[in-house]
């Protein structure tokens, strides 16, 4: 009796031989259904994609049900759970010390637009290069759902409360006050909000990405203007985009005026086809304005609001070193005696 030996498939790896396995975390402890596995979905699908080391990235987050994405995705890479409102002075020492580290925050609406809303302002002033990414329901999930500081002016709780208090627009306040990357999506579209993470990864400066993602046990009924339904019916798309990373083709061939590419730091491109509207995504006057726009119509405008590959990063207002911190020897970060006694005498 013969045997025949049956050879398994080859493993599906990325450009760098790693499985998608190797960008996976923990198993979710999130509401079934919850808009937040959507955004840690597509995070491992974008880091998978591109073939970004999970090692060289450090995570953070604060305190909130966004603040436990963190632990789903990229469980090979560093992570750090800090206090509430809090993640960006963490991501900033982090990254400081280790700037080759890429950095991905994850935070909710109310890390960002409540108790953190002055270490978020002064972030997005500094053009910090992190990855920040709000994952926005509206409410405080893990304090039985009341409003949040993005809850919409005349939304309702499941109790029948009505929010009498105008919303923070955390995309608005980041445009205002200098984050070079700007968009928001929607949990639900997967492949606009893959495009968007992708770009995200390849720029260079601060990365500000507005999620909306339905909280589907405090926030997902009729009244709320975070829920799934009225997103699919008040969600405008700016834009279709796509991404091209540095190492494919980036030779197409697209009649002149229909579609604007924007080349981030590392080469790759952002492609944005215009539907039906001419939109500079490189003018910052121009997305503070289609957003007021958007607002004044009840509608939820998603996709790239603004990118400028030319603004220089709070590293580079530092002139920090490449290597990291920790590395460096005693010589070079222990100032001599006499450099202590120039300066004390420059201070008299």
């Amino acid at each position: 009796m013969s045997t025949t030996t049956v050879t398994p498939p080859p493993k599906k790896v990325n450009r760098i031989g790693l499985e998608v396995i190797n960008y996976k975390g923990g198993k979710t402890t999130l509401c079934a259904g919850c808009g937040h596995n959507s955004v840690s979905e597509r995070i491992i699908e974008a880091f998978y994609e591109l073939g970004v080391e999970p090692y060289s990235v450090a995570k953070f987050s604060g305190i909130g049900c966004s603040s436990k994405s963190p632990a789903y995705f990229l469980g090979l890479s560093h992570g750090f759970n800090g206090v509430h409102g809090r993640m960006p002075a963490i991501a900033t020492g982090a990254l400081l010390a280790n700037r080759t580290l890429m950095g991905v925050g994850v935070t909710g609406d109310g890390d960002t637009a409540s108790i953190g809303m002055g270490q978020f302002i002064h972030m997005v002033r500094r053009n910090f290069p992190l990855i920040y990414i709000i994952e926005n329901n509206g409410v405080y999930g893990l304090t039985k759902g009341q409003f949040s500081a993005t809850a919409d002016l005349g939304s309702t709780l499941k109790s029948g409360t009505v929010n009498d208090l105008p919303p923070f627009d955390c995309c608005a306040l980041a445009l205002r006050w200098g984050a070079t990357f700007v968009a928001r999506s929607f949990s639900g579209d997967k492949r606009q909000l893959q495009a968007i993470i992708k770009t995200a990864i390849a720029h260079k400066g601060l990365s500000v990405i507005d999620v909306i993602s339905p909280c589907v046990t405090f926030n997902d009924h009729e009244g709320s203007t975070k829920s799934y339904s009225y997103m699919k019916d008040h969600e405008t798309s700016l834009h279709e985009l796509d991404f091209v990373p540095y190492f494919q083709d980036i030779a197409v061939e697209i009649p002149e005026g229909e579609v604007t590419d924007v080349e981030m730091h590392d080469g790759s491109h952002l492609r944005i086809r215009k539907l039906g509207r001419d939109y500079d995504p490189t003018d910052r006057l121009a997305a503070a304005t289609v957003l007021e726009e958007a607002e004044s119509k009840g509608e939820v405008l998603t996709g790239v609001l603004y990118v400028n590959t030319s603004k220089p990063t709070f590293l580079e207002q530092l002139n920090i070193v490449d290597e990291p911190l920790g590395t460096l020897p005693e010589s070079q970060t222990r100032p001599s005696r006499a450099a202590l006694e120039q300066i004390m005498e420059e201070l008299r």
